[in-house]
């Protein structure tokens, strides 16, 4: 790092990280007030009583954060490091009422952090029959980090390149700042309502008011988390899983895009690159998987058609649902599921993975550049998507979180190996656990290695706030340099 460099680079604030982190723990103790209330409705006392006291103590850290002072602009490594201890503390705040249930601490933090990344990957052998409450909260931390992660992907964590621009409609970066309260409001209220509709769906679908809550809230989010141990081959109704399975896939599409759909652009959803490259990419991973369960692991071609259907869309929204064992699948399906998972869903969905806009950038660089081979050296012709040139921002910023994306996985893989697993079931693991998905290949359980189990928790930390806000938490210069007037 160049003298001339260091002096443009200003380290966060702590005031001003502590006042954004105030009033999301004043969201956060608001939003508690909801599984408290099934707690006491249930009359599982000891449970609501932990609530209580986690309630009280966010609401208490926010109200004492809004006295620090306001300011008028948020820097961007304060944004990320705001997202990144936002998605890290919350879970630490978790753990002691999910203790409640008689689970170690470890694998209530498990869960904790699985639920709140919107991941679904759980070290419990059995869920079913386990409290109402309890399987509740798992569900509402799954929805409430889906909610999260649509909002900070704009707010906080894309900045003002042109992927926040197709979301939010905005043309300049100055426009994105101002309009990211209203982008918000517009985000939660598609969500609230696409919840709603899938509840009611599910619901007279099913005949089980409760069971439809405890599916929808973790497929609109693409969590995974289902209150059966056979997740969707636990549901009672045939129809059940096709229900949950769609309101999967609508949660991997830009939320934003309803907005504009409703707000008087009929064609947003048909005219964007990335919801066509979901529907290609779905068919796709479908139609591979089916193939491979029907001559590979033998089944006909009905359950094929069922189970690859379900576990194709779950595995590209990176939902996690599954309606059969993955560790009973061959070889050749499980690769083709890491690859549905580490690409992932759409920008500004609920859903991890690289994403889709990003993969279509990097097509289209790869495109360009062959493209450039036939032109004559001083011609000007941008790389262009959806009709828009993209920046070096652009490309730059794919690059570097597919690098990032890959390192992080084949690091975390190493370790897998290095313990002993099949190298093909370690891959899935931990593609699944950075992608934010859910889906194992029977790894994860409480024999997993207390070091493991920590490792996975970091990926889907790492995989939900896209590695990036994650590492300039730990950057020192983050903390370290000149900083910034207050104002």
């Amino acid at each position: 790092m160049t003298e001339a460099t260091a002096v443009l680079r200003y380290s966060v604030r702590p005031a001003v990280v502590a006042r954004y982190l105030g009033q999301l723990a004043l969201v956060q103790g608001a939003l508690g007030l909801v599984p408290l209330a099934v707690a006491l409705a249930q009359g599982e006392g000891r449970f609501a009583a932990r609530l209580a006291v986690v309630v009280v103590l966010l609401v208490g850290a926010g109200l004492a954060a809004a006295r620090l002072p306001p300011v008028s602009r948020l820097q961007t490594n304060e944004g990320l490091v705001v997202a990144a201890l936002a998605f890290t503390l919350a879970p630490l705040l978790m753990v002691w009422p999910m203790t409640s249930e008689r689970i170690s601490t470890l694998d209530a933090l498990f869960e904790s952090v699985s639920g709140l990344t919107t991941t679904g990957l759980t070290t419990l052998e059995h869920v079913a029959g386990r409290s109402a409450t309890f399987l509740f909260t798992r569900a509402w931390l799954q929805w409430i980090g889906g909610l999260g992660v649509a909002v900070l992907a704009v707010a906080l964590v894309l900045g003002p390149h042109a992927d926040a621009r197709r979301l939010t409609g905005s043309d300049t970066p100055e426009s994105i700042l101002t309009t990211a309260h209203v982008y918000a409001r517009r985000v939660l209220a598609v969500y609230a309502v696409l919840t709603a509709a899938g509840v009611l769906v599910l619901w007279a679908v099913t005949g089980d008011g409760f069971d439809a809550v405890l599916h929808i809230l973790p497929a609109i989010s693409t969590g995974g988390f289902s209150p059966y141990d056979e997740s969707l081959a636990g549901m009672a109704h045939p129809g059940g899983p096709w229900v949950v399975t769609l309101w999967c896939l609508l949660g991997a599409v830009p939320l934003i895009l309803y907005s504009r759909t409703v707000a008087g652009d009929p064609g947003a959803l048909l005219r964007d690159a990335e919801v066509r490259a979901l529907v290609v990419a779905v068919l796709t991973v479908c139609g591979l998987l089916v193939l491979a369960m029907h001559f590979r692991s033998g089944l006909p071609w009905a359950e094929a058609l069922r189970h690859g259907a379900w576990l194709g869309a779950s595995a590209q929204s990176t939902a996690g649902f599954s309606g059969l064992s993955v560790a009973a699948l061959d070889p050749s399906s499980k690769l083709v599921l890491v690859v549905a998972m580490l690409v992932g869903a759409g920008v500004g969905s609920t859903g991890g993975g690289l994403k889709l806009l990003r993969l279509l950038v990097l097509l289209r660089l790869a495109q360009y550049t062959l493209q450039r081979t036939a032109m004559p050296a001083h011609a000007v012709a941008p790389p262009r998507l959806e009709g828009r040139a993209l920046e070096a921002g652009d490309v730059e910023r794919a690059a570097v979180a597919l690098l990032l994306l890959l390192v992080v996985t084949l690091l975390s893989w190493a370790a897998f190996v290095a313990a002993g697993y099949p190298p093909i079931d370690g891959l899935l693991e931990v593609a699944s656990a950075v992608s934010t998905v859910g889906l194992s290949s029977g790894i994860t359980g409480p024999d997993l290695a207390p070091g493991l189990k920590l490792l996975l928790c970091l990926d889907m930390l790492m995989g939900r706030l896209e590695i990036v806000a994650m590492l300039v938490l730990v950057y020192p210069p983050t903390w370290n340099a000149r900083r910034a007037e207050a104002a």
